[in-house]
């Protein structure tokens, strides 16, 4: 049956290794900023609240980005979604390195978010057609390939940047993302077949009349807990780099220990992917959202440079399993046609998170001239990420996926 043939098929892996490669070139934008925040912030004479609102304006571009584009890739597939975001992704690189103001900086960072989108929410719902049994570990992997960027990108952009000064090596990532994108964006043109998304239609819907809330307040919860859980991650994610600077280590040891906490983040996605596929979406955001405030706490008693470095792993293994468990509910629970558009909905709630934190931050270390009330601000975010995860498998424990429903649909 054509069926059997295409979801968690050979077919299906290779599409996901592709994937993986094109969302760690096309999510570059997600972490140049923030290497590149202190020079701008020297540059334009900006205080670090100030500096922290053009990450504020990307994450804000970045998140409508995966609404749009999550429709964009429901109604016309991945190509011409990632082709639109390659280009404005591209530009807006380009735009920000040579602006001559700050006010052009952000607007040109607004670009650089909207296209980032397009490698990063439509790329995991497009996969999650293409699985079934093993849907949990292919959309970790894919949301694992933002990580990626954020491992690779910083590293490569200290090179360029020693070599050229942060305008040019920031204009020649847009540069390489538009040169790279399109090749790879071809291989994913094909579409699964109907009858792979009526399987995982009627494993949805089985799924679904199990559980004692609606589809709209289920993503009215889980938009409160990306914001939530997100507000939290942003402290170390965003301000790991002024962090280091502040306490005398130089960004060149920040954006290390912001590659290594993502490093971390991708092994943390992996396994999360695993453990997602065994014990349902629900139960997998509140694990990880346990331990990310646990090591939320780590950072308060150390800020030594060895330790420092230990801490940024630990909060990236704890940490990274969390926004992948969230696009895995909203695929466990709604139907296929529709998937672009929820887990976009539900990615933009975690990027709204993400810009809300990474303000916050810099405000409070303005007001305070200190990190540490900035880290008890996410740790109390992050305890209503896990309240909301612990409310909904009080309300229904029968959120776990029924095995039953799995089987049923794959041999149908």
């Amino acid at each position: 049956m054509q069926t059997a043939s295409v979801l968690d098929s050979r077919v299906s892996w290779l599409r996901l290794a592709v994937t993986m490669v094109v969302g760690a070139i096309g999510n570059a934008g997600m972490w140049t900023l923030i290497v590149v925040m202190p020079q701008m912030e020297r540059d334009f004479a900006l205080s670090r609240s100030d500096a922290s609102l053009i990450f504020v304006v990307t994450m804000l571009g970045f998140g409508l980005g995966n609404v749009v584009t999550g429709r964009m890739v429901d109604r016309m597939g991945v190509l011409p979604t990632l082709l639109g975001a390659a280009v404005m992704v591209g530009l807006g690189h380009v735009a920000a390195g040579f602006a001559p103001n700050v006010w052009l900086v952000g607007l040109a960072q607004f670009v650089v978010g909207l296209g980032s989108a397009g490698s990063f929410g439509p790329l995991m719902a497009d996969i999650s057609h293409w699985f079934l049994k093993r849907r949990g570990i292919a959309m970790s992997v894919a949301a694992s390939a933002n990580y990626m960027a954020g491992v690779i990108w910083p590293l490569v952009l200290n090179v360029w940047i020693a070599a050229w000064g942060w305008q040019w090596a920031y204009a020649l990532v847009g540069m390489t993302l538009m040169a790279g994108i399109p090749p790879l964006a071809w291989l994913l043109r094909a579409r699964p077949p109907a009858e792979a998304k009526a399987a995982s239609d009627r494993a949805a819907a089985n799924r679904a009349s199990s559980v004692g809330v609606s589809t709209n307040t289920l993503t009215a919860l889980l938009f409160v807990a990306g914001i939530a859980c997100c507000v939290a991650m942003a402290m170390p994610q965003v301000h790991i780099v002024a962090y280091c600077m502040d306490l005398g280590y130089g960004p060149a040891v920040g954006a290390e220990m912001l590659s290594l906490m993502l490093l971390g983040g991708v092994a943390s996605r992996l396994v999360g992917g695993l453990i997602s596929d065994r014990i349902g979406g629900v139960a997998t955001l509140l694990l990880f959202g346990s331990m990310q405030m646990i090591a939320l706490f780590l950072y308060l008693p150390f800020d030594g440079l060895v330790p420092l470095y230990l801490v940024s792993l630990v909060f990236g293994l704890s940490q990274g399993g969390l926004l992948p468990s969230y696009a895995l509910i909203v695929r466990e629970y709604m139907p296929a046609s529709v998937a672009g558009a929820r887990v976009g909905l539900v990615m933009m709630a975690t990027i709204l998170g993400m810009a809300i934190g990474g303000w916050m931050s810099g405000w409070i270390h303005d007001v305070t001239q200190s990190y540490a009330l900035a880290f008890i601000n996410g740790i109390v975010w992050n305890g209503l990420n896990v309240a909301i995860a612990v409310w909904l498998i009080a309300r229904a424990g029968r959120l776990r996926i029924p095995p039953q429903a799995g089987k049923a649909a794959a041999s149908a």
